[in-house]
């Protein structure tokens, strides 16, 4: 008992410094960073935190600042434009950037906002940018019709880093996947929702690389509640700019694989019953055994556009002995794929 006592004392011991090693990394990437950043209480909006580059902007110093609210810090003519900005962060997670003018200044500045929670607290974390670095007033028109229809479209609608890390998604999307809000997927790779396995993501993500677009692309998407939905992924690559990333639009399948098996294979199926009493159950057995090998076999290499070594590692099989089953059941091109 006192050696499990001295062992449960060590792993606190190392539980806290872990956690202070991460408060202090949080602390200095909040102090160095370029970006003013203001953190303020989700229920009351008042100030709790503001890092030197927001002090810098502002022009006010830190003490000051925290005894304010939110609104006290802009112009009150904007008030209701960061009203309406704030109730839609708390229910959402994130909202559109606003132009607002800080108290005692003339130019504008760009507020946006996310939501996030500490314990049993909740925060704003509130970024400000000079409105003279973003773009045309028109351009952000465009860019918010953009945005508000992509968040409207009835498909999934889905951006992620190019390492399938999702960065943003529309509600559909959210209704697939059966979470409340975008900050249980932000950052999260996107194979915790879709597809069968992780082999439907890289064949995805490979063939955007190699050919910038893909189409109709056959998967499912796993609810967090252990729903299954079979869908069709559409997506675009767009490998320049500030931003390299992935775009995916999800949408349910108008056709269940159920639907799509071949009439030669089921009837086989049918003959195969047909055969009860004549032959024995071990040839059956046999037989249904290699019906169903060879359909498993054709829809893993429909799923990976004829990919032998992805539809290897989808049923859990070497290449050898695939190239083995493709022989004997003479199924696809058995020349060598380039590299092998």
């Amino acid at each position: 008992m006192q050696q499990q006592f001295v062992d449960a004392q060590m792993s606190i011991e190392r539980d806290y410094e872990r956690l202070r090693q991460t408060e202090l990394r949080y602390r200095l990437l909040f102090q160095i960073a370029s970006e003013a950043i203001i953190i303020a209480d989700a229920t009351t909006s008042r100030i709790t935190e503001v890092n030197p580059a927001a002090l810098a902007l502002i022009g006010e110093p830190s003490k000051k600042i925290a005894a304010q609210t939110l609104f006290e810090l802009i112009d009150a003519a904007d008030a209701p434009a960061l009203q309406d900005l704030l109730a839609t962060v708390r229910s959402t997670g994130a909202g559109e950037s606003i132009p607002v003018r800080l108290a005692g200044f003339d130019r504008k500045f760009i507020f946006s906002a996310s939501f996030f929670r500490q314990g049993s607290s909740a925060f704003i974390l509130a970024r400000l940018s000079p409105a003279e670095t973003q773009a045309p007033e028109g351009s952000q028109k465009a860019n918010a019709s953009l945005i508000k229809i992509m968040e409207g479209l009835p498909d999934g609608f889905i951006v992620t880093d190019l390492d399938a890390r999702i960065l943003t998604t529309n509600t559909a999307f959210l209704d697939l996947a059966q979470l409340s809000n975008q900050e249980q997927a932000r950052g999260q790779p996107l194979e915790n929702w879709l597809g069968r396995s992780g082999v439907d993501i890289n064949v995805l993500t490979a063939n955007l690389r190699e050919h910038s677009s893909v189409r109709n692309f056959s998967t499912i998407v796993r609810g967090a509640y252990g729903s299954l939905e079979e869908v069709e992924v559409s997506a675009v690559a767009v490998l320049g700019g500030e931003l390299p990333c992935f775009g995916f639009v999800i949408r349910p399948s108008a056709t269940r694989n159920t639907a799509k098996l071949r009439p030669a294979n089921l009837a086989r199926s049918e003959q195969l019953t047909e055969l009860v009493g004549r032959v024995s159950l071990k040839v059956l057995v046999r037989e249904s055994r290699d019906l169903i090998e060879k359909l498993c076999i054709e829809a893993a290499l429909e799923l990976t556009g004829d990919n032998r070594a992805s539809a290897a590692e989808m049923l859990g099989l070497s290449r050898q002995s695939l190239y083995v089953k493709l022989r004997r059941y003479g199924l696809g091109d058995l020349s060598p794929e380039p590299g092998e």
